[in-house]
């Protein structure tokens, strides 16, 4: 299998979940299977999964509605499949801890390619990660994957850990949006994507998320980290 990887699959169309199967197993990756959101509970509840691809509109309880119930326990990376291409679809998603937002006209073989970005930036190579990163009140056990602010955990999706990592591994020095594009969404997508995962990682980490003190705008080019190190 392909490093030990299990994913799952969580979509109503049963010939969508066939297809997918087929390419996802191809790359050999396991592969779960769910066609609602209770089924993909019970999946999630006696399995490890590195990674779920899940459909936004199901019957009964939305990808949406999963995805929130998911984040309050797990980090599991999320990639949500949707026909839906409006803005505020993806912004919605990505808002409520996704970490990819897929068409459903993109091609199998992109989904795969997304699927395998997204597990390849949350398992970056630990040995050359620092242990811990303190700024006072934000504190970064990046080989871990925890983050306390006030000395409390914060839960934070794979993507906003992997972004919040970047720039405090990087204090002062500006990511533009293209940069941030390429580097998590493989330059797919546009600034929208970078502002609300930004602005998710303000509300977590910032005293006052509207007046942001640790991650800066640049105005017109990107953002920039403020912190220092204790």
């Amino acid at each position: 299998m392909n490093n030990d990887r299990t994913i799952l699959l969580v979509d109503d169309d049963k010939e969508i979940v066939e297809l997918m199967r087929d390419y996802l197993e191809d790359e050999r990756y396991a592969v779960r299977e769910a066609y609602n959101a209770a089924q993909a509970l019970e999946v999630l509840s006696r399995e490890r999964i590195d990674c779920i691809l899940l459909d936004v509109m199901m019957p009964g309880q939305s990808g949406l509605e999963l995805c929130r119930h998911i984040r309050r326990t797990m980090d599991t990376p999320i990639l949500f499949l949707s026909a839906r291409d409006e803005d505020m679809d993806k912004i919605r998603g990505l808002s409520l801890g996704g970490d990819d937002y897929i068409v459903k006209t993109a091609t199998p073989e992109e989904v795969v390619a997304r699927v395998k970005a997204v597990l390849r930036r949350y398992g970056r190579n630990e040995q050359e990660l620092k242990l811990e990163l303190d700024f006072g009140r934000l504190v970064l056990d990046v080989k871990a994957h925890e983050a306390r602010v006030d000395g409390k955990p914060v839960s934070f999706s794979p993507k906003e850990f992997e972004l919040l990592c970047l720039f405090a591994e990087h204090p002062r020095q500006v990511f533009t949006y293209e940069q941030l594009l390429d580097r998590f969404w493989d330059g797919i997508g546009d600034k929208h994507a970078v502002t609300v995962q930004i602005g998710r990682i303000r509300e977590k980490i910032e005293m006052d998320h509207r007046n942001p003190q640790l991650i800066a705008n640049v105005w017109g080019v990107g953002y920039r980290f403020e912190g220092i190190r204790k």
